[in-house]
């Protein structure tokens, strides 16, 4: 096998290898078998295209091509012509599998089903990354950034399965870029000569590898141990705060725009509230005269892992421009809509917004994300809060005491995933839960038991210089000392929820601040806030205040509240491309049959542009884009091919004068050829004879004359093929006005071009490429800048490309009429001798 075909079946591998991160996410794995059919025809058309050999970026827009009629074969062969050819139709179809697919793998948990949608994004990401892999590694020759897209691919896979074999996925994935580092290192030795192999490891047995390939198998070994045993390690870790003015804790600061992810926000939390001098951070106007319950919310926090809780991973998408309506909310809940007006100080800049909840819209300029699930915004590409101004439309919800008592249960997917506890929860917090709880009739018994537990019978004190704490233990620590400050009244409420099966988590933003002299509301850094949030069916998430001597207690937690209806508030449809959730049901009415098939409207995003068909589809926007692309590139060919034969002829020359005898670079013994014209790097010729070595050289030098000729030809010398080299040299040097030393060049070539045609033992001249670049010099210098520019831009001599696929056409027709021919020729043999006879 050659060393070039060598490198393909590897670089097809190593994908294969890699994408094997990918098993664990989608059941069953028969896309794998799919994906690697149809890698190894990509391949092969790869393989194909560069023993032709076509020019690189063709031979990558030859496999681009194949592969997008495979897919088109695969998946949209009934909108594509013949079955085949895509067109409009096949790329639609091929966007709404996609939209499908980004649902599906968002509504799915892992692993999630071999959908339509989800079989195109796992067979063409595999497809993608396995021409990118074969175009650095084989095409071009440079197989370590190959590891680029393998990450990519491994990464995206890792990061969505969190599982406890990622580190075997790990282990085949850089085995497979090893192996593919490997070939490229072989192959680039074999082309310095052979690749001699050593003593054998046994009697009869095959020479083993060389020194350098066994270092290597070595070194890559060792890698990956290390790779393997390093994160294993104790080593320190770095985190940011929610609340830190210099924001570093959350936030989409490389702009991904995909997911986004916070660290655990307590400590500045509690660094905020022990400030020797409070500072306005917030300042806002508002609509409501109840400023008590103008709580301004940044993120809630519902992964709860037993040793503190944080927010969950979760997927944000452009902000719309009306928000749907809250989770849960029923349409016989009071509400009233509140217009607030807030603006950040210069000296508060983080990467989530805060906001009044639940949002209905905001209005801020800059780069910002909505994370649905929480209904919050975040910074994109490293956007701040900082001196922001920004206006948040959204509703004073105000349910009744009688209405959350008589909520029935929360759904399966709420209570699912907002009523977990780890195992590592010590006991006695369930069981004190229950205690408290003793005697209640319902979860909003039970919620308002806990309430007053914390805030007003259980004899806690409120105290900021209380550790966060960190440990399984450290709610039952709270639960024995008593003393704490906002974090842990929340976190000990919502953990004692939902050891009672009430969803749970915990807000964290800012409670309602000082009314001003204006009218404004001034808050500051003491008004830093944590605040539990209790699920009830047909309410939503209800906030709750445990903290003693903080915030305000919720009137519907007190015995005598009331409230009246209002007209229904008009629900927001399911969006096709919303992101998806774990949450519940929009509103009560919805049935629990409803409920199974999905056909509720729930708390997702919704972007009234995609709703409404308005907007360019993505299909629409990649032809255009493709399409510009292609008239800015067209104009530009006749340079992009000039270029590449300059380099091709130019190479030529110095191979041919490396060679023994001018062999042929990359000619290998076998007769076979692993070199593409105009590749780097010296050749060994092993037993080529002297008459192919010697066509070889004269091959090599003729290239190197035409150069000459066309580079003469851009700068205004027309060729005169009937004309001898010595007389066509004389004449480039009296027509381009050229000195003495630059004429010497020209006749030096115009030399070598005789001595190989004519001489008994043709052999290479070293040094023409270097003459040809003088004297293209020279005739640079003596013309103006708008011949300068026309011979690179424009240059005459890229006419001999049409003249070259002209040849290359009649050859063709040629080959195959001579084998219709030999087909259709009546054989010989005695019955054709008896009939002619």
């Amino acid at each position: 096998m050659s060393g070039r075909a060598r490198l393909t079946l590897c670089s097809a591998a190593a994908t294969l290898m890699a994408s094997c991160a990918l098993l664990p996410l989608v059941t069953p794995a028969t896309w794998f078998l799919q994906a690697a059919f149809l890698l190894a025809v990509q391949s092969g058309v790869g393989a194909a295209t560069r023993r032709v050999p076509l020019a690189r970026p063709l031979t990558v827009a030859a496999q681009a091509l194949v592969t997008l009629v495979l897919l088109t074969l695969l998946f949209a062969r009934e909108h594509a012509l013949a079955g085949l050819i895509p067109g409009p139709e096949a790329f639609r179809h091929f966007g709404d599998l996609l939209q499908t697919g980004t649902d599906d793998v968002g509504r799915y948990a892992i692993p999630a089903p071999l959908s339509d949608g989800i079989r195109l994004m796992v067979i063409g990401g595999v497809l993608v990354i396995g021409l990118a892999v074969d175009t650095l590694a084989v095409t071009y020759r440079n197989a370590a950034p190959a590891g680029l897209p393998l990450l990519a691919l491994y990464s995206v896979a890792a990061g969505l399965s969190e599982g406890v074999t990622d580190w075997l996925w790990f282990l085949v994935a850089a085995a497979g870029y090893l192996m593919l580092l490997l070939a490229e290192g072989r192959e680039r030795l074999s082309q310095w000569g052979r690749v001699f192999g050593g003593a054998p490891r046994g009697p009869g047995g095959q020479p083993g590898p060389v020194a350098p390939v066994r270092t290597g198998r070595r070194i890559g070994m060792a890698a990956l141990g290390v790779a393997l045993v390093v994160p294993l390690l104790p080593l320190p870790a770095i985190q940011g705060g929610l609340l830190d003015g210099a924001g570093t804790g959350v936030g989409a600061g490389n702009g991904s725009g995909g997911t986004i992810s916070a660290v655990n926000p307590l400590v500045s939390l509690r660094d905020s509230l022990n400030v020797d001098e409070d500072r306005t951070v917030l300042t806002l106007r508002t609509t409501t005269s109840n400023i008590s319950d103008m709580y301004l919310r940044i993120v809630s926090l519902d992964d709860f892992d037993g040793t503190t809780w944080k927010p969950a991973k979760r997927h944000i998408i452009a902000v719309p421009d009306e928000f749907p309506s809250p989770t849960g909310l029923g349409r016989d809940v009071k509400r009233t809509e509140v217009t607030t007006r807030i603006a950040a100080a210069t000296g508060y800049g983080q990467d989530w917004l805060p906001m009044p909840y639940p949002p209905s819209s905001v209005q801020i300029k800059g780069n910002w994300r909505y994370e649905p699930v929480g209904m919050t915004l975040v910074g994109d590409h490293g956007q701040k809060t900082s001196g922001k101004t920004y206006q948040v439309t959204s509703l004073d919800v105000q349910p009744t005491a009688e209405q959350l008592a008589s909520a029935p249960e929360a759904p399966g997917s709420v209570r699912s995933t907002y009523t977990k506890v780890p195992d590592s929860l010590p006991a006695v917090v369930a069981q004190q839960a229950r205690e408290i709880t003793a005697g209640a009739a319902g979860d909003y018994e039970k919620a308002v038991a806990l309430q007053d537990y914390f805030a007003v019978t259980g004899g806690f004190e409120y105290d900021t210089e209380v550790e966060v704490g960190s440990g399984p233990n450290a709610i039952a620590r709270f639960l024995k000392d008593k003393q704490g400050f906002c974090v842990h009244f929340s976190f000990a409420m919502a953990a004692m929820a939902r050891t009672l099966g009430i969803p749970a988590r915990v807000a964290v933003g800012f409670a309602p601040g000082s009314p001003q002299a204006d009218g404004s509301v001034a808050v500051g850094l003491k008004d830093a806030h944590a605040w539990p949030e209790l699920y009830f069916e047909g309410v939503g998430w209800t906030r709750f205040e445990p903290t003693p001597t903080r915030g305000t207690t919720p009137t519907y937690t007190l015995p005598d509240s009331s409230g009246e209806t209002v007209p229904d508030l008009p629900q927001a449809s399911r969006s096709a491309d919303a992101a998806p959730s774990a949450e519940p049901s929009a509103s009560t009415s919805c049935s629990a049959q409803d409920k199974k098939l999905e056909g509720c409207a729930a708390a997702l995003p919704l972007d009234p542009t995609e709703q409404d068909g308005g907007g360019t589809p993505w299909y629409a926007i990649a032809g255009w884009t493709l399409l510009g692309a292609a008239a800015l590139a067209l104009p530009l060919l006749p340079m992009l091919w000039r270029l590449r034969r300059r380099s091709v002829r130019l190479a030529s020359a110095q191979h041919s004068a490396s060679s023994p005898a001018g062999a042929p670079p990359g000619r290998r013994k076998d007769g076979g050829d692993d070199r593409q014209p105009g590749d780097p790097g010296p050749a060994v010729l092993l037993d080529v004879p002297a008459q192919e070595a010697g066509e070889a050289t004269v091959g090599h030098v003729l290239a190197v004359w035409r150069e000459l000729t066309d580079t003469a030809w851009d700068y205004g010398i027309e060729p005169d093929d009937a004309l001898t080299p010595r007389r066509a040299a004389a004449r480039i040097i009296r027509i381009g006005e050229l000195d003495e030393s630059v004429g010497r060049s020209v006749h030096r070539v115009a030399g070598a071009v005789e001595q190989v045609l004519f001489a008994p033992e043709p052999r290479a001249e070293s040094g023409l490429a270097d003459d040809v670049r003088r004297v293209q010099g020279a005739l640079r210098e003596r013309v103006g800048w708008t011949t300068r520019v026309r011979a690179v831009v424009a240059p005459r001599s890229a006419v001999r490309a049409v003249w070259d696929l002209s040849d290359r056409w009649t050859a063709l027709k040629a080959s195959w009429a001579a084998r219709l021919a030999t087909l259709v020729r009546r054989p010989s043999g005695p019955q054709g001798q008896q009939q002619s006879g």
